[in-house]
């Protein structure tokens, strides 16, 4: 699936939100004129609702490295015609957070096996290695930023592991992000380097970003 048909859905009424695996905005009470700053403030008691606040204090036995070499490791998986056809939305369809998702969104679990995956796909790394508590699980960038937020481990600095969340805009609001993956390391020239889900020709690929287009990093607290 295109990048391109996810950027719209933001968009969307809450109903279509809820048949392409996304949540309506408006359900967290944020908005796309409200600052990032602000939104991280509001969500926090949506967001730990949702999916629970961890300590964060708290650490996984999972390193960051390890993280990303499931990542990479997937690499190539691809979409089919339709969109669908990934052992991510498959996971996410039949996980426990899909009956969470459905019932904060409405629809029903098979609208996630056709829909935008590049959450999905973090989701499925942070649960198959064992690093899910930290890297948390939704179907919808917006939320899952938000999660990150409420549990005070979000912020702007480019951290291998670390789960990046873009705005092909440019705005630095947590409403309007479109895209998700993963930070391989800061190249110190104004890119990054990650592993994103649904991206290019709805693959998992290795990309180069502009951090213009960063709306802010999720920080899971890995083992050392």
């Amino acid at each position: 699936m295109a990048i391109s048909r996810f950027i719209r859905a933001p968009k969307l009424n809450a109903a279509k939100l809820a048949v392409s695996g996304a949540l309506a905005v408006s359900a967290l009470g944020a908005t796309a004129a409200v600052t990032a700053a602000a939104d991280s403030t509001s969500a926090q008691p949506a967001a730990a609702a949702q999916q629970g606040v961890s300590n964060r204090d708290a650490r996984v036995n999972v390193t960051a490295h390890q993280v990303l070499d499931l990542a990479r490791a997937q690499v190539g998986t691809s979409e089919n015609a339709a969109g669908g056809g990934t052992k991510f939305q498959q996971w996410y369809a039949d996980s426990p957070r899909a009956g969470e998702t459905v019932l904060r969104d409405g629809g029903n679990r098979n609208a996630y096996l056709n829909a935008p995956w590049c959450s999905m796909f973090v989701s499925w790394v942070g649960e198959q290695s064992g690093a899910r508590s930290q890297i948390g699980w939704d179907a919808y960038t917006v939320s899952h930023a938000k999660w990150f937020a409420a549990n005070d481990r979000w912020g702007t600095e480019a951290k291998p592991g670390a789960v990046v969340f873009f705005s092909w805009s440019g705005s630095k609001s947590l409403s309007a992000i479109n895209h998700v993956g993963f930070v391989v390391k800061d190249n110190g020239d104004g890119t990054i380097s990650t592993i994103e889900g649904n991206t290019g020709n709805g693959k998992v690929e290795e990309r180069v970003r502009p951090t213009s287009q960063v709306v802010g990093y999720g920080y899971p607290n890995y083992a050392a």
